[in-house]
């Protein structure tokens, strides 16, 4: 008797491993496949504002990765997408400029009227700098939103974007350092990935899972 209440045990436990294992599995896969999904997504609807997020910037000049998606919002503002572009991003101690203001500087350059650019120099991940956007945005009576980052990182944005209540959807850079090579792409999916899920059960930005500085 005992015997075969252990076997059943045994077998219990087995099945809620399996379980547990095959849930984790489809809620990752399952993620991964949106994540990949948004990235194509390429709406170019009319919106209130385009939001740039935003990258690394020296000095007052835009990384490689921020170029391509100022570039990219450029192109949307040109095409009478919206008529602000909203550049994000604050800086780290020590920096003369935020990454918004040097976005911002960067459109200017580039012919984008000064009028028709607005400066948000505020957070050190995305969801603090969608809160710092929601804020100012809001208060001018502008909701809608087209968010340009990289393809990867479009999803969990416009998940953040939504919750700060923006209505938002996703216009994401496809030439540049980021989508350059399959590995490159995999990497960065796989990231964002575990990011998002992060977010999603804890409603925190994912400052450094493992040391990559997600945000």
């Amino acid at each position: 008797m005992m015997a075969g209440m252990g076997k059943l045990a045994v077998r219990w436990l087995r099945r809620t491993a399996f379980g547990a294992v095959l849930f984790v599995v489809l809620v990752v896969g399952g993620t991964a496949f949106r994540v990949w999904q948004v990235a194509r997504v390429d709406d170019r609807s009319r919106a209130d504002v385009i939001v740039v997020l935003g990258a690394a910037q020296y000095n007052g000049k835009p990384t490689p990765i921020f170029q391509a998606r100022l570039d990219k919002a450029r192109q949307l503002y040109d095409q009478g997408v919206a008529k602000v572009i909203v550049t994000t991003g604050g800086n780290k101690t020590g920096d003369r400029y935020t990454e918004g203001s040097a976005g911002a500087g960067y459109l200017v350059e580039k012919g984008v009227p000064a009028a028709d650019t607005l400066a948000v120099g505020e957070g050190t991940d995305t969801l603090g700098s969608m809160r710092a956007v929601a804020s100012a945005v809001l208060a001018r009576g502008w909701r809608t939103a087209v968010l340009v980052s990289d393809p990867w990182h479009s999803l969990r944005a416009r998940t953040m974007a939504d919750d700060v209540g923006l209505d938002a959807w996703t216009s994401p850079v496809h030439s540049g350092p980021i989508v350059q090579t399959r590995e490159t792409q995999f990497k960065y999916i796989y990231r964002e990935t575990g990011a998002l899920l992060f977010y999603l059960i804890t409603r925190t930005p994912a400052d450094d899972i493992g040391g990559t500085g997600l945000g």
